[in-house]
């Protein structure tokens, strides 16, 4: 790696425009090229019509294009229509991987709503509907636990009790 050179910025530009006339030449080439090939297509599909001759032989040669005109029509309308079939197909097909793809749904953000504001939004501007859904509750009045200090009264006794057996138990 420390052999390779980094080349310089005017050795770079100047490689750079090289390539860069080189391509424009080979684009100038494939367009002469497809005009050839254009010109030979139509020679051979469409030769100049031969238009010497009386009113007879000019009546035929216009039967001839109007029915090669028609002949082509019909291909045109049936290449539209198999492109338009296609199409459809196409549009179906990409309905059916969105389908299966399933939409991505974006996380949803936490809002908080009063109950008057979620109603309003459910119902519509036109609705003012206000609430109070605190008034049907029912009023908890919170008791004081007296038997919490009876029953604190009572676990001493008990181990005053068991201190007095204790004592029975080491006296014997």
């Amino acid at each position: 790696m420390s052999e390779a050179k980094k080349m310089g910025s005017s050795r770079r530009h100047h490689m750079k425009s090289l390539m860069l006339q080189i391509a424009a030449s080979w684009l100038e080439q494939e367009a002469v090229a497809m005009v050839a090939t254009k010109k030979a297509h139509m020679a051979e599909k469409c030769p100049a019509p031969d238009l010497g001759g009386d009113q007879a032989s000019l009546m035929d040669v216009c039967k001839k294009l109007q029915h090669i005109i028609e002949k082509m029509d019909e291909e045109r309308y049936d290449t539209e229509f198999k492109v338009s079939k296609a199409d459809k197909e196409i549009q179906d097909l990409k309905m059916k991987v969105v389908e299966l793809a399933g939409v991505k749904k974006p996380a949803l953000k936490k809002v908080r709503m009063s109950a008057d504001s979620m109603l309003q939004a459910l119902l519509g501007s036109k609705h003012k509907v206000t609430m109070d859904l605190r008034s049907n509750l029912k009023q908890v009045k919170k008791e004081v636990k007296e038997e919490a200090v009876e029953a604190v009264g009572d676990w001493r006794k008990n181990v005053e009790d068991k201190a007095d057996r204790k004592k029975m138990f080491e006296t014997s």
